[in-house]
């Protein structure tokens, strides 16, 4: 066995053991969720999006785009954007650089210490680093990220960096544990129910509007009808004075009667006080259908001759 020179071989140089299983570091791990993107696995680059579930879920939002364009191509992790049905249920992040991080390209040949736990970014407030230690959270209102010792530290219904309003309904944790990530995920659920009903709301009263003024059409024609009718059977002599003229009498009358009838017709939608501006304003007679004498234009015509 080779031990012609003294050596003692020990039982598990000679016996082969079952193999140990690669554990992952977790500092590592945590590390790495703040630097590459959930769906592409690609380093992170602005502009940075993430979700209404959190939980870790930062994404490169040209990534997201090309998702939501070609749904059917093959992609790694797709299982993290199932949820994610348009760009408005994404949200662009308001990150605060860190003076300390210089990137991976300073430590191109190896000998300079590169520690792993040095996030890209930073708490405006604390000064924490983003790389998994500690919680963060960001508002759905702005965007804007703060770590979770910073609003507890400094209670304000008013963002700490841009200054805008918000609710502790707004906040969304990034690294939340399952718990909150389940709260997260029925508080979208809900907002998404709120937002068809009110959709369903708004087609329906339209679509009220829409039929309670063709009602009014009919109704105002019917009456103009019911006019006219009682106009002509109240002066059945002049009709038949009109017809013994002869044809220059009956075109003369007939012009008058439709002229009244026009005129009649066009003052009552005007002077209806029952109706609203807005039923007046969809015909012709009304004033914002009127044009100006500069909106007018001033055609010469002339033919002239040249001798």
């Amino acid at each position: 066995m080779g031990c012609d020179g003294g050596t003692i071989p020990k039982r598990h140089e000679l016996v082969k053991g079952p193999k140990k299983v690669e554990k992952v570091d977790k500092n590592a791990e945590l590390a790495a969720k703040w630097k590459y993107c959930a769906l592409s696995q690609e380093k992170l680059r602005r502009p940075i999006v993430s979700c209404d579930l959190g939980s870790f879920r930062l994404y490169n939002k040209d990534s997201i785009i090309e998702y939501l364009l070609d749904k059917t191509a093959e992609r790694p992790n797709v299982e993290a954007v199932t949820h994610i049905r348009g760009i408005k249920d994404i949200k662009e992040l308001n990150l605060t650089d860190n003076p300390e991080w210089k990137g991976e390209r300073s430590n191109t040949k190896g000998d300079i210490y590169e520690d792993m736990h040095c996030g890209m970014f930073i708490c405006p407030v604390v000064g924490l680093e983003m790389n998994g230690k500690h919680r963060f959270c960001y508002l759905q209102t702005c965007g804007c990220v703060f770590s979770d010792r910073a609003l507890k530290e400094v209670k304000t219904e008013i963002c700490h960096k841009c200054g805008d309003g918000f609710k502790v309904e707004d906040l969304v944790v990034l690294n939340g544990t399952k718990e909150e990530v389940e709260k997260l995920r029925k508080r979208m659920e809900e907002k998404r129910a709120k937002a068809k009903t009110k959709k369903s709301k708004k087609s329906k009263a339209a679509e009220t509007q829409l039929v309670s003024t063709a009602l009014e059409v009919k109704e105002d024609t019917q009456t103009e009808e019911v006019g006219l009718t009682g106009s002509s059977e109240q002066n059945p002599g002049e009709s038949s004075q009109s017809a013994v003229a002869g044809p220059s009498g009956s075109s003369i009358s007939s012009q008058g009667s439709k002229s009244s009838m026009s005129s009649n017709s066009k003052r009552s939608y005007q002077e209806m006080t029952e109706k609203s501006e807005v039923f007046k304003s969809l015909f012709t007679t009304h004033s914002s259908a009127k044009r100006t004498k500069d909106q007018t234009s001033n055609w010469v015509t002339h033919t002239p001759y040249h001798f």
